[in-house]
């Protein structure tokens, strides 16, 4: 008795408790289940379908335009000095991550569906978040400006370099192949109003700034308007009847094992090439991260409807396994803790 009591206790402890509560979903990940779960009891069919899928472009659209008109200038072109930084990130997400996914597609069809397995390799294709990478960033020491810088830059270079990378890729791992045509459109629909938006920064940054809310509200309603007209596209093409829980388990598992793989070989490169403590925090933040934020419209874009919920499944799981992983890292950094890799020399 005396022994489950101080189990208890330990579990009751404020380290505990501030631990599970960094292990408990996110709220918006909680959304995203629950659009899921609407789309699977009452998804959109005809009509109402193409009028939402209308609507969802033109949030898309109005998403980019405001990130365009908020993001000043400096803060592209702040922090090129860390070269060194920038083209460590760089090859991270769109080098390392790439060979990750072409690994996953190794794996036999009856262990990993064709779909989920391009799905993480779409997933390897995308740019590293922004607003996560800089608080985690933050919240562990590390070189906030050169994350604003790297994460920023990667999204910009991604709207154009993703969906060249997913049409190279898939065309050489024998997937389904992307067309020109989907490549225009995510200049069109993504670069250009983020590009218009960078136009009126001079007249709407300030005011943007100040309504940070509103983009936070297109941001994450615009997210899961796609995901719940994907899944509602999926279910009528028998999404679940076609995604088995083994399936589902071996997703999971290859979402974890890259992830792992990414701390590990981002904390031992920083570190083999020098770099100062600081600069290392931010190279493992924002190497190791996934955009959802951007992820979801460009396969929104890019692939069929009926492919998208698949395709973006394993990118949305990614999304929380990373928020709890790197939440856990951020404190481990706090604390002047070792990280996994190899010991500073």
């Amino acid at each position: 008795m005396a022994d489950m009591d101080a189990h208890l206790t330990l579990w009751d402890s404020p380290a505990a408790m501030s631990l599970l509560a960094r292990l408990r979903p996110d709220k918006f990940t909680a959304m995203l289940v629950s659009m899921v779960l609407l789309a699977t009891v009452l998804p959109v069919y005809g009509e109402p379908a193409r009028f939402f899928a209308l609507a969802t472009k033109l949030a898309i659209a109005l998403l980019f335009f405001l990130h365009g008109a908020r993001l000043p200038r400096e803060a592209v072109f702040a922090g090129i000095v860390h070269w060194r930084l920038h083209l460590t990130v760089f090859a991270a997400t769109y080098v390392l991550f790439p060979v990750f996914g072409l690994a996953a597609g190794l794996l036999p069809g009856w262990l990993l569906d064709s779909n989920l397995a391009a799905g993480i390799l779409f997933l390897c294709c995308l740019p590293s978040t922004v607003q996560s990478s800089i608080a985690f960033t933050s919240m562990a020491g590390g070189n906030v400006p050169a994350a604003v810088c790297s994460a920023s830059a990667s999204n910009l270079i991604g709207v154009v370099l993703t969906p060249v990378l997913v049409a190279v890729l898939m065309r050489a791992d024998g997937g389904a192949a992307v067309s020109l045509d989907s490549v225009q459109a995510v200049v069109l629909q993504l670069l250009v109003p983020f590009a218009l938006g960078q136009v009126v920064h001079g007249r709407l940054g300030a005011w943007t700034q100040r309504h940070k809310r509103l983009t936070a509200v297109v941001d994450r309603g615009s997210i899961l308007m796609v995901v719940y007209g994907a899944f509602s596209e999926a279910m009528a093409h028998g999404l679940w009847q076609r995604l088995s829980a083994g399936g589902l388990a071996v997703m999971v598992a290859v979402d974890v094992a890259m992830l792992a793989a990414a701390l590990t070989l981002t904390t031992r490169a920083a570190r083999r090439l020098g770099f100062r403590r600081e600069d290392e925090i931010a190279i493992v933040f924002c190497g190791s991260k996934k955009s959802l934020a951007s992820g979801v419209p460009i396969a929104n874009i890019l692939f069929s409807a009926n492919a998208v919920g698949m395709i973006v499944l394993p990118l949305m799981l990614y999304h929380q396994i990373q928020l709890m992983a790197c939440a856990v890292l951020a404190r481990r950094y706090a604390r002047g803790s070792e990280m996994p890799g190899a010991p500073r020399s």
